[in-house]
């Protein structure tokens, strides 16, 4: 007989576990659930996602409950001694007692565990299933004080009942996150019946050096198959490769070698296509599994060098700079995510030219639907294992635990060629330099000396994992830690991988100071800004709250000292303005500059082939699991801010950039002057390119206050932009000679001579072009942008043109859930006209803002 699936998705009820009457029951819509879900829908709390009400819901982590289905045995199931009936839970939260009519058939302590169970002997016509999920916080409290004795727990984040429970980290509340602490079935529920059936099916293989073959292993597990020969194969594009019979040993494993020449590769987007192959393996009128799977040569370059030791990517044969962000779970409520959401989220990241996604250690081994639009889409992935900002035990059921989740996860992600690095945890090793915790890098090298130290974990991330990783996936990368090099302190820059804090934490510098911020890879950094107006209107409905400094909008930012943060930076920066539209639009602009200044600064560091500097950026963070205020640069919602723009321009596949000498204007006894005398600047273009272009470049000096180029156009007609690498173009260019008497450093400056003007770069390839930036005097609070004679036109009903007199800087289209716009927080300069594309609204509908604007929010339709 063929395997049969019964999903049972349905007929569930739960409720409280210390309310015991029948009318306690409560209709559960659908299973994937999780208890808030089914409270909200019950109407029996609040949504948490609005005003305070996440207040109004913690009392439910302290609660357990019990999830019911009444099922009966499904017709067309049949029932003989052959037949084996197994019951699959992908995914339970967290503690989790299973009763299948009246019998105990599983207990579960692990969020990230799939089970299945066989109850053959169990099964009735009418069956009753029942789950007990205790409280995760509760329990987690009770596994602190029991192992005390042997382990201190130490947290970075939230509270310490976290660290022995493993379930998604985030669910404690993060400093972008609420404290909402889920429990339920929050993956599938199904039966399958069968005489046999395949487990799985995968293969160990590489991509030789040249690329012209593909050959290793192609293994399948399968279940009650005897004797019966399995057809393994491959097929591209409907056509079949390579196909062999196999028989299975006695422990149902099925193994032989293959050999493919001239095998299509998987690329990331922009470097050639994403062909996939279909692997199946097929019982003969029993079952078959398929997946589509990749071939790619993956590797991480690490190689000594003038800078240290380099760490970026290299795809077959071709270097890599991974541009991209870092991910956190996309709800706090992960079951009512749709596969459809994931894939919009995976477009968003093709739209913005960035081509890695860090799955974060503090939230949950991903949804097989991300990893499938990643391996469509052309997305390479960095996925860590779920450790985040802890000192984790080693106690034997704790590591029993978190073996089986290893081992489990590799399997199921193991044929995604858009995973391309697993790394061990997020920043553990930071919480070991916190304490001064055990660690001696060089001088011990025995595990099991690690396990008696005071940073045990460590016999995780640099002896467990590599050993599953190697056995489960032979082929793949693994690196200790996020940040780590080498065993050298976290913030080494000259090895690994580094968090640069430093802008926002840390020392608070000043995003245009990233040019001394850099690393060999750049795995977190970021800058918080408000989402646009709608998702604040949307999350705090009181009209009276909405606005920067109530109390709803500050519960709803969850970074520690996030004003005094954000306002140190908007303060440095711009004049500021408090109201909601204009604090919104500052905070904006301040995350865009800081995406702008680092992209730049730090992708230009890619050099060229033996001398790359820095060989990735990820900001933190793409995403986030609630509306709110954050380091996000696409909210909840998947409304992007004016940052997501900025990142997509600074990782065109050709990109111009232009910077100026740095002088502080803060500091002490610093001299303000000192930006306005200083005229020196550099031009480079940075490409990813596979071939060289020539392109011809113009630089233009044009007047903030009066709009007319200050000095003729720099005109450099022949540049070469050398393939897959930075060309420097112009290095301490001398640019506008001003007046002389502003250099006359023993005369009172005179601001009213000064005629402060940008630096204005077009790079174009014959008669397109394909990149500009445009460089500002620093800070931009000292500039007048008074009378910028903003003007639009609407060329169609999906192109609006934008027009202006002066230079303007961060022009700010109000975007909502309907709009979708071609770019938007851009600056503009005379004698260019900007041309965006509209959709999902009417060009004449939009508002729009921009820095020295009359107004926060301005209707496009007035200035028209």
């Amino acid at each position: 007989m063929a395997l049969a699936r019964y999903g049972l998705g349905h007929g569930w009820t739960f409720r409280q576990s210390e309310n015991s009457s029948s009318e306690d029951w409560l209709p559960v819509q659908k299973v994937p659930s999780q208890v808030h879900m089914d409270l909200i829908a019950n109407k029996k709390i609040p949504d948490p996602f609005i005003d305070l009400n996440e207040l109004a819901v913690r009392w439910i982590a302290e609660k357990d409950w019990i999830y019911r289905a009444q099922f009966k045995n499904p017709t067309g199931l049949v029932a003989r001694e052959s037949v084996a009936t197994d019951l699959i839970f992908e995914g339970l939260d967290t503690f989790a007692t299973v009763l299948l009519n009246g019998t105990e058939i599983l207990k579960s302590d692990n969020m990230f565990l799939s089970h299945r169970v066989d109850i053959s002997s169990l099964l009735k016509d009418d069956n009753v299933l029942e789950i007990t999920f205790d409280s995760a916080m509760l329990r987690g409290r009770e596994l602190v004080k029991e192992h005390s004795h042997e382990h201190t727990f130490y947290v970075r984040q939230t509270e310490v009942s976290r660290v022995p429970v493993r379930k998604a980290q985030y669910n404690w509340g993060w400093d972008w996150g609420p404290i909402l602490m889920t429990a339920g079935p929050w993956r599938p529920v199904y039966l399958e019946q069968y005489v046999s059936r395949i487990d799985d099916v995968w293969t160990h293989c590489e991509v030789s050096e040249d690329l012209k073959s593909c050959s290793g292993r192609v293994f399948a597990k399968v279940i009650g198959a005897g004797s019966k020969p399995i057809i393994l194969s491959l097929s591209l594009s409907g056509k079949t490769v390579w196909e062999k019979e196999c028989l299975a040993d006695s422990d149902g494993l099925v193994t032989t070698d293959f050999h493919i020449d001239n095998p299509e590769l998987w690329y990331p987007f922009g470097y050639g296509s994403q062909a996939r192959y279909e692997l199946k393996g097929a019982l003969a009128s029993s079952d078959q599994k398929s997946k589509l799977i990749g071939f790619r040569r993956s590797e991480l370059i690490q190689e000594k060098d003038e800078f240290g030791k380099s760490f970026y990517f290299r795809i077959n044969g071709i270097d890599v700079f991974a541009g991209g962000s870092c991910w956190i779970p996309a709800d706090s409520f992960l079951s009512q995510i749709p596969t459809q959401r994931y894939h919009d989220w995976m477009k968003l990241m093709v739209e913005g030219n960035q081509h890695m996604l860090r799955i974060w250690g503090g939230g949950i081994y991903e949804d097989d639907s991300l990893f499938g639009a990643c391996d469509e889409l052309g997305i390479l992935v960095w996925h860590d294992f779920q450790f985040a900002c802890a000192s984790y035990p080693t106690y034997p059921s704790y590591l029993e635990s978190v073996e089986q989740e290893a081992r489990q996860n590799l399997r199921r992600l193991r044929s995604h060629p858009s995973i391309v690095i697993w790394a061990g945890n997020n920043e553990d090793y930071q919480v070991q330099e916190r304490y001064h915790l055990d660690y001696d890098y060089e001088g011990d090298k025995d595990p099991q000396s690690w396990l008696k130290s005071t940073f045990p974990a460590r016999y995780i991330y640099e002896y467990l994992l590599p050993k599953i990783v190697k056995e489960e996936d032979p082929f793949m990368v693994y690196h200790p830690s996020s940040p780590w090099g080498d065993g050298k302190h976290t913030t080494d820059n000259t090895v690994g991988d580094i968090h640069q804090w430093n802008i926002w934490h840390g020392a608070m510098n000043r995003y245009q100071e990233t040019h001394l911020l850099s690393g060999r890879f750049i795995s977190e950094f970021g800058m918080e800004a408000y989402p646009h107006l709608e998702t604040t209107r949307g999350m705090i409905k009181d009209p009276q709250q909405q606005h920067p400094g109530s109390m709803m909008m500050d519960f709803r930012n969850k970074a520690i000292d996030h004003e005094r943060r954000m306002v140190t930076y908007v303060a440095e920066n711009f004049q500021i303005k408090y109201d909601l539209p204009s604090y919104t639009h500052l905070t904006q602009v301040v995350q865009a500059e800081t995406m702008h200044f680092a992209y730049k600064t730090w992708r230009r560091e890619w050099g060229k082939p033996g001398a790359r500097k820095c060989g990735g950026v990820l900001v933190w963070q793409l995403n986030d699991c609630w509306p709110t205020m954050s380091w996000a640069v696409v909210d909840y919602y998947l409304v992007k801010k004016p940052a997501f723009y900025a990142i997509a321009n600074a990782l065109k596949p050709l990109a111009v950039g232009i910077s100026r000498t740095y002088h502080e204007w803060t500091a002490g006894h610093s001299d303000p002057t000192l930006p306005f005398r200083d005229t020196k600047f550099d031009l480079w273009v940075v490409s990813s390119r596979s071939e060289s272009i020539q392109v011809e470049i113009t630089v233009r000096f044009i007047s903030i206050r009066t709009g007319e180029d200050v000095q003729s156009p720099l005109k450099l007609k022949t540049i070469t932009a050398q393939a897959n690498s930075t060309t420097e173009v112009l290095k301490e260019h001398a640019g506008v000679v001003g007046d002389p008497r502003l250099n006359d450093t023993t005369q009172p400056f005179d601001l009213a001579t000064y005629n402060p003007y940008v630096i204005h770069a077009v790079a174009k390839a014959g008669d397109e072009i394909i990149a500009t930036d445009t460089s500002w005097p620093q800070p931009l609070k000292y500039l007048d942008f008074a009378n910028r004679d903003v003007k639009f036109k609407v060329l169609s009903a999906t192109k609006l043109a934008v027009s202006v007199s002066r230079p303007v800087k961060g022009l700010v289209f109000e975007e909502t859930r309907s709009t979708k716009l071609s770019d938007n927080g851009f600056d503009l300069v005379p004698g260019e006209e900007k041309v965006v594309d509209v959709t999902g609204v009417s060009s004449d509908s939009l508002c729009y803002t921009y820095i020295g604007a009359p107004e926060g929010s301005l209707e496009v339709s007035r200035s028209a």
